[in-house]
This record gives structure tokens, C-alpha cells and sequence, in this order.
């Protein structure tokens, strides 16, 4: 079994990208390993149930996309906003202040009231790590995080992960094939045909 200690960056590197993007979400949806055991922070997921495991997944996990999948329609702001207004846990007032805090967090303050036709492609995955922090889930799933942007692009956004990670305490789980996610990784888990043939810690 590999596990992760929180919190933690780690890459996870398959030899096919839909392998991989599979791997990164199995631990956030119905799709369960042939074998062994899936464990998150002590808790042994399979024990769950259907109910338990959307509960789990909706509190403590969080997914940042390769293609960004904010809302069109949504400002920076609302898309961030969006899985607090889905939970229903949180008054308007603490929604706002949480929202405001992460787009700061993420170098947009002042872009707001934009909406994702109106920024950058790093802008809009910066949007996307915010939306992804705002309910601090306990591990934020990235699939392919710097796939669709240019070099430098991308290692703003890896620098950026790799800050809040210090400083949040916010733990990361990249599939990827990007040398330059892998480079800023703790640790490196290689998949080859479903099997995980090296496991690297920095």
C-alpha cells in the first residue's frame, strides 16, 4: 500500500494520461481498486457506504481540472464561491469572506467581478485553485494542473501550489507528466500497467 502523511505534495506519473487522470479520481468517486485498501487520513473509504462516501468526498476533497471547468456565466468571485453555495453550511457573509480571501490568495485580487472569458488561461487555473481551497478540504486532487498552459504559465501555477501547500498546509495529489510538477513534488509515485513501479520521496 503507498501512503501519503498530510500534508504533502505528490505526483503521481502513469505511463498513459487517461490512466492517470483515472487514478486521480477513483479515491473521489464510486470507482474502487481491484485490490488492497483505500484509506484517507485513518479512514478506510470502502466502510463508508454511498452516502457516507459523498459526504466524505464533498467535505474533504477538492478536484483542480486540466481544462479549469469554471462556469461561463459565473464571475471569478461566484465561481469561487460556488461549492460553499452548494453546501448550504455557510451564511452569505462567511461565503464572501472566504471567496475574497482565496482569490487573494491566488493573486487576483481586483479581478473579481471578471468573468473567465475575460482572464488569462493561468488566470482561470489560478480561479480554479481558489474554487478548489475555499471549503479546505483535507487533499485537493490536480489532473494534469499545467497541461493547457505555456512554460512560464505553469511554473507560476506549480509555484503557486507549492506556496500554499507551505502555507496552508493544504495537500496536493498531481497526476501528471510534467517534469516540472514532478521537479517540485515531495514525492514521485511512477504507475506503469496499473502497478507502481517506483516510489521516490525528495
Amino acid at each position: 500500500m503507498t501512503a501519503l502523511k498530510f500534508p504533502a505534495t505528490a505526483a503521481l506519473l502513469g505511463c498513459g494520461i487517461l490512466f492517470a487522470a483515472l487514478l486521480a479520481a477513483s479515491p473521489a468517486s464510486a470507482t474502487w481498486p481491484t485490490d488492497g485498501r483505500l484509506v484517507y487520513d485513518g479512514t478506510e473509504l470502502r466502510g463508508l457506504g454511498e452516502k457516507g462516501m459523498s459526504a466524505y468526498r464533498r467535505e474533504r476533497i477538492s478536484f483542480i481540472f486540466q481544462s479549469f471547468n469554471l462556469v461561463p456565466v459565473l464571475t471569478v468571485r461566484e465561481n469561487v464561491e460556488l461549492p460553499l453555495v452548494i453546501e448550504r453550511k455557510l451564511g452569505a457573509r462567511e461565503i464572501r469572506s472566504r471567496s475574497e480571501e482565496m482569490i487573494a490568495a491566488v493573486g487576483l485580487a481586483g479581478k473579481e467581478d471578471r468573468y473567465p472569458r475575460e482572464i488569462s488561461g493561468g488566470q482561470e487555473q489560478r480561479v480554479a485553485i481558489a474554487r478548489a481551497l475555499v471549503k479546505q478540504p483535507l487533499v485537493i486532487l490536480a489532473d494534469e494542473p499545467t497541461a493547457n498552459l505555456d512554460s512560464r504559465t505553469a511554473e507560476e501555477v506549480v509555484e503557486l501550489m507549492r506556496s500554499i501547500n507551505a502555507a496552508r498546509r493544504s495537500t496536493f495529489v498531481f497526476s501528471t507528466h510534467d517534469p516540472l510538477v514532478m521537479e517540485h513534488a515531495r514525492r514521485v509515485v511512477t504507475i506503469r500497467d496499473g502497478r507502481v513501479t517506483a516510489d521516490e520521496r525528495k
